[in-house]
Parts: structure tokens; sequence; C-alpha cells
């Protein structure tokens, strides 16, 4: 299992930490675990396809260039001659 480190709790949040794992009878470390897990629990993961729809909402009303327009100026410009480098000798 791995360890995790929490640094620069404040005095009150510590102190109530330390209160709640007494009421229920637990170490603050395994308080912390059981809040952990509490939380992360009721979390939902999203999916791919809500993401996609969020991005897609972020970014509506941009420009948009298709992959292959990009990826043919790239090519094309790695192509061309560089006017700012010097001529050989």
């Amino acid at each position: 299992m791995a360890s995790m480190i929490v640094r620069n709790l404040d005095d009150e949040l510590l102190g109530r930490l330390r209160r709640r794992a007494a009421r229920n009878g637990r170490s603050a470390e395994a308080e912390v675990r059981a809040i952990l897990r509490q939380t992360l629990s009721s979390e939902s993961e999203p999916n791919f396809d809500d993401l996609a729809a969020a991005l897609r909402a972020l970014t509506s009303g941009r420009k948009q260039t298709p992959a292959e327009v990009s990826q043919r100026e790239g090519r094309d410009e790695r192509r061309a001659p560089s006017s700012l480098m010097p001529a050989s000798p």
C-alpha cells in the first residue's frame, strides 16, 4: 500500500480530526482513510463521452482546424527552405 504525508494542517482542523477519530474509536490515521474512502467512493469518475461533451462545450464557437490541414501545413513548413538560414558556401 502507498503512504501519504499531509503537511501544513491548521491546528483547528487537526483537532477536529482527532475528536472525530475518538468519537468513532479510530486513530487519526484510520479516520483519514475512512474519510477518503467515504468521500471518493460516492464520487463517480467521468466517462469519456461526458469529458468529450464538456470539451466541445468549452471550444464551441472557436475556429476549428481539421487535423489533416495542420499536418499538411507542418509538412510544408519543414520542406520549405528557410529564409533565416545562411546560404551554404
